[in-house]
């Protein structure tokens, strides 16, 4: 078991890494000490501005010592090809979501930490709120009685300079898709961590809003879950100005609704001590996300997910969200496309 602090490398320098970087830099237990890209100016550019060292390769990595876990912030169809090989070699990866892009990709990146000894942890920072944790305790002690509708949606947008500025947002093969695999992806992890997987899906998309787009832009399914409850996911990135990530859990004894990572509605025909707390909202930073602007988003839960990997590894546990739980909303997003493209109504592969 390594000590304190941690030492961290990130692999890939889009946005997204950004926030990775800012996140160690603000935990407590880790030290961010190298970055790896394919783009070597980009790579020294990265080294510089966050005051690490620029690795020659994903080799390079492996064999410093001094380099505990490694963040993979590549696009999604490349996380397999820097997890592999760091899983493998028993270092630790936290892997931006998706974990990747079919099930056999992600399948492989299970084995090579089962394999290798490396811990493999997901990047699903909406799990963390106050917000999200207060719903999902209400959920697993029953106060919602008969569960009946259970639904996601994700109204964001995203201006044609966000797919323009890029060779693989919004393709099937880097992107595993667009607005449901890359924007709501987070919105699907949460609902199937707080009611379950569903069994069944029946979907349509479209690309409505972006020219050239490869992918969707907006997706609508309908959901049935193994209990006989009902629900519905929307994702897109066609929705002007956008609106907030929102949950709704709806059952014949209550009803709530989580707005991002704050509870807006919490309505209970057993109304119970501290009630009006939940609506209360959250003391200190939030987890935020990108309804009109990807770069709005908060490092606040990427601290936390860095927090928890590192001390995963000094006490030898595991993480908030192991790697087979990033696989559950892979498995989803991919049955809901896959009912979309044949239009019947498609299985979840868990």
């Amino acid at each position: 078991m390594p000590a304190s602090p941690i030492g961290f490398a990130i692999v890939g320098t889009g946005m997204i890494a950004d926030v990775h970087a800012e996140a160690i830099r603000h935990s407590s237990n880790a030290e961010l000490r190298a970055v790896y890209s394919r783009g070597t100016g980009k790579c020294q550019e990265f080294a510089l501005k966050h005051g690490c060292r620029a690795a020659a390769s994903i080799d390079d990595l492996i064999a410093d010592p001094s380099i505990h876990a490694v963040c993979v912030t590549t696009p999604s169809g490349a996380h397999a090809e820097a997890a592999e090989p760091l899983l493998a070699a028993g270092k630790a990866v936290l892997c931006e979501k998706p974990l990747e892009v079919s099930l056999e990709a992600v399948d492989r990146i299970l084995a090579a930490a089962q394999n290798g000894g490396g811990v493999l942890a997901g990047v699903f920072q909406q799990r963390l709120s106050r917000g999200a944790n207060l719903l999902k305790k209400a959920i697993d002690s029953g106060r919602f009685g008969r569960l009946s509708l259970c639904s996601a949606y994700v109204k964001w947008w995203r201006a044609q300079s966000y797919y323009d500025s890029s060779s693989w947002k919004g393709t099937w093969k880097l992107d595993g898709g667009g607005a449901l695999m890359n924007q709501g992806v987070h919105a699907v992890d949460l609902l199937q961590w707080l009611v379950g997987l569903p069994s069944e899906v029946s979907a349509f998309y479209n690309t409505i809003a972006h020219d050239g787009m490869e992918a969707e832009d907006t997706v609508a399914a309908a959901l049935k879950f193994p209990n006989g409850s009902l629900g519905v996911i929307e994702a897109a990135t066609s929705c002007y100005p956008g609106s907030d990530l929102r949950i709704e859990i709806i059952g014949d004894k209550g009803t709530a609704v989580l707005l991002n990572d704050q509870i807006i509605r919490w309505d209970f025909a057993e109304p119970l001590p501290g009630d009006e707390e939940v609506l209360r909202p959250a003391a200190g930073p939030g987890i935020k996300g990108g309804t009109s602007d990807p770069k709005a988003i908060s490092n606040e839960g990427h601290r936390r997910l860095v927090d928890d990997l590192a001390t995963a590894l000094i006490e030898g546990r595991p993480p908030m969200i192991p790697g087979a739980e990033a696989r559950r909303a892979v498995a989803l997003v991919l049955a809901i496309y896959e009912s979309a493209r044949s239009g019947r109504a498609a299985r979840v592969d868990v």
